[in-house]
Parts: C-alpha cells; sequence; structure tokens
C-alpha cells in the first residue's frame, strides 16, 4: 500500500491485487487480533481514563482482568458478522445448511397410477390408466360402471350421454316425408273410393277387400311416426301392436283375394257350382280371422313381457370412452320382433303361392297378376330388409332403418 501511494502501480502489480483471494479462516485470525485490542483499549479507558499511554494501573493487570474485558467486547468483525462472546467465553455458532434432495421419481399427473418398480420401494413409473378405468387411489385404477364412463381427467366416472332418435335428423325426417307421402295418397284414394262406392268399378274390385288393404296400408306408413317419437311405456305399447299389424291387414286381403280367386277356378274345372264363403261378408270374416290371429299374439307378448324401455349402452360403447354412447330405445328383442313379423311374412310368402296358382286366369280377373307382381316385387324387397335391419348395429339409426325399408317395402 505505502508503494502504491508514492505511485501509480504497474500492470504487473494490478494483475496481483485482482487475482488476490483471501483464504476463508484469515478472517478469524483479524477478528482475535481487533478483539485483544478492542478489549485493550476498553481496560485502558476504565483505568487510565485520561492518562495518555500504559499508567500504573494496567502494569500490573493479570491475564484474568485482560480475559473479562475481552468476554465483554462487540464489533462487527472483518466479514461485517458482529464478534460477541458469551459468559462461557465463546462465541456464538455459525452454520452453513446445506439441503441436498434426490428425486427417484416424478410425481404423476392426474388419470395416471403409480406402478412400483419391484425391489425398488421409492420408485415408480406413471402408467396412465386406459379404457373406461378411472384414477380410483395413487396406485389402483379401477372400472367404471357399466352406464358410466370415465371423466376428462380420469379421477372419477360421469354418467354416460343417452341419445334418441331426433325428429330434426336426417334419419328421421326421410322416412316421415316417406310417409307422409304414402298417408296422402292413401287418403286420396280412400276417399275416391268412398265418393264413388257404389259405382260398377269399385264394386267389380270387391268394396270391403279394397278398404281393408287400404287401412293396412295406412297403418303401415303411420308405424313411422311411433318408431320415431321418444320411446315411453305408451309408445313401446303401441309400436308392438301396430308394427306388425299394418301389414297384417294388407297381406291378409290379398290373400284372401287370391285365395277366392283360386278357389273360383279350381271349383270351376270341377263343376258348376258355386264354392262357399265368396260372398263380401265371408271374405271380412276370413280376413278379421286371420287378423285376429296376429292380434291375439300380441296380446301374449304383453302377458309374458309387458312393454318398457331399456337404455343400450352396449353397441355404442367405443373404444373411447368420450365417444361412448347409450341409446334409448323400446325393450324389443330380435327374437320377438320376428316373432312379430314373422306372421305377416307367412301370410305374404302364402299369397305369393296363390298368386303364382292364379297367374292363368282369365283377363276378366285382371286383378291376380297385378297382386302376384306386387308379391314378387315385395318378397324381393323383404329378403334385402331382414339382412339390413338386424345386420345394422343397434343404435338410434336402426330404428330409421327399419322405417324407411317398411316405406319402401309399402
Amino acid at each position: 500500500m505505502k508503494r502504491a501511494s508514492m505511485g501509480k502501480m504497474t500492470d504487473g502489480e494490478e494483475k496481483e491485487m485482482k487475482s488476490y483471494e483471501q483464504e476463508g479462516k484469515v478472517q478469524f485470525v483479524m477478528d482475535a487480533v481487533y478483539a485483544m485490542a478492542h478489549a485493550l483499549h476498553r481496560m485502558h479507558r476504565e483505568l487510565c481514563y485520561g492518562y495518555p499511554g500504559l499508567c500504573p494501573r494496567m502494569a500490573s493487570i493479570d491475564g484474568k482482568e485482560l480475559l473479562s474485558h475481552i468476554r465483554a467486547v462487540s464489533f462487527n468483525g472483518s466479514a461485517g458478522t458482529p464478534v460477541v462472546f458469551n459468559e462461557n467465553g465463546d462465541a456464538p455458532g455459525r452454520y452453513d445448511i446445506f439441503q441436498y434432495q434426490i428425486t427417484n421419481s416424478v410425481p404423476c399427473r392426474a388419470g395416471e397410477r403409480k406402478k412400483v418398480v419391484k425391489g425398488v420401494p421409492c420408485c415408480w413409473h406413471c402408467e396412465r390408466c386406459e379404457g373406461y378405468h378411472y384414477q380410483a387411489s395413487e396406485f389402483t385404477c379401477e372400472l367404471c360402471p357399466y352406464e358410466m364412463r370415465p371423466d376428462v381427467n380420469r379421477t372419477g366416472c360421469v354418467p354416460i350421454p343417452i341419445i334418441k332418435l331426433e325428429w330434426h335428423s336426417p334419419w328421421a325426417v326421410v322416412p316421415v316425408f316417406i310417409s307422409m307421402l304414402g298417408i296422402i295418397a292413401t287418403s286420396f284414394v280412400i276417399v275416391t273410393f268412398v265418393r264413388y262406392n257404389d259405382t260398377p268399378i269399385v264394386r267389380a274390385s270387391g268394396r270391403e277387400m279394397s278398404y281393408v288393404l287400404l287401412t293396412g296400408i295406412f297403418l303401415c306408413y303411420a308405424i313411422t311416426f311411433l318408431m320415431i317419437a321418444t320411446p315411453d311405456v305408451g309408445v313401446c305399447s303401441f309400436r308392438r301392436i301396430f308394427l306388425g299389424l299394418g301389414m297384417c291387414f294388407s297381406y291378409a286381403a290379398l290373400l284372401t283375394k287370391t285365395n277366392r280367386i283360386h278357389r273360383i277356378f279350381e271349383q270351376g274345372k270341377k263343376s258348376v257350382t258355386a264354392p262357399r264363403f265368396i260372398s263380401p261378408a265371408s271374405q271380412l270374416v276370413i280376413t278379421f280371422s286371420l287378423i285376429s290371429v296376429q292380434l291375439l299374439g300380441v296380446f301374449v307378448w304383453f302377458a309374458v313381457d309387458p312393454p318398457h324401455t331399456v337404455v343400450d349402452y352396449g353397441e355404442q360403447r367405443t373404444q373411447d370412452p368420450l365417444s361412448a354412447r347409450g341409446v334409448l330405445k323400446c325393450d324389443i328383442s330380435d327374437l320377438s320382433l320376428i316373432c312379430s313379423l314373422g306372421y305377416s311374412i307367412l301370410l305374404m310368402v302364402t299369397c305369393t303361392v296363390y298368386a303364382i296358382k292364379t297367374r292363368g286366369v282369365p283377363e276378366t280377373f285382371n286383378e291376380a297378376k297385378p297382386i302376384g307382381f306386387t308379391m314378387y316385387t315385395t318378397c324381393i324387397i323383404w329378403l334385402a330388409f331382414i339382412p339390413i335391419f338386424f345386420g345394422t348395429s343397434q343404435s338410434a339409426e336402426r330404428v330409421s332403418v327399419c322405417v324407411i325399408s317398411m316405406c319402401v317395402c309399402v
């Protein structure tokens, strides 16, 4: 420092000063010297107050007296920390506290469980709960109840949304449009028949059977609205009644007609006597007897299995739980549906057989051939309808497949 005060330091001296680093324990030596100096200064003020230099009283002191003054000193040390001593002459302790942390595994996110590494209990792997499982605890995933699915975070279960066929859906609009056209056309024909009820043409066509046939066609179109309506006990009951009843009306009337024509010409080959039960009243009795079988089957169905609704979660239970849906529908099994429509199909097949047998009748009985053509095309449509309907997954759109096929069939 003396050299520095005499002049400017050289570059080498500046580098030497910049590279100087004090050893960590030097501050304690300096503080000890300062403590001794402060103690002597304190002692001088007490023993030699106002006397410069060493007074006679300080000449004869011993170490114990100096020690008492050393213990009484208090000043800021070279490191800026206070230097004091307790009654035992000890300086306050100084500690550097270091906290060491080690993380063997990171915390798992929501929807993940901890899979502990075998043999290392403090280590784990995070494994996501897949499918319809949710995080039940820190270490387990559990399956949600059948009617529920995991939430977005997979920390719990929420109910699966329930859907049904809506009136504004394209699957519903198309059948309703076709049915409305059919109902309007059928109503127009019925009004025409009523207006010209006593004319020879209407009477020759068999008014009674024609009205029964038109009633069946009208019911087939009207069932469309029951198939689209929101399922409940009432709607499900009417579905069971009218699902096969409309076709039963139609096929029973056609079967009675073709059977009448067949019996008339078969009897004519044997004798000139007219066969029995060919009057309009007899035809109505036969027709409604055939229809009563369908109604009897429906009532037995009601007794064995009362109508009710059910939510089907099976067919719409996709691999992605967020896409899962429950379908609200009437509890009508495929077997029950086959049994309900089976009788109408039997009438249709029987009517087709009679249509084939009467295909060679004279032109004056010209309704036999149109009936035969109708039966041939109907059989083809039904052959296409059955595999399409029963091969379609159980969804809200399956009802529309049934309705559209039925409308086309009619």
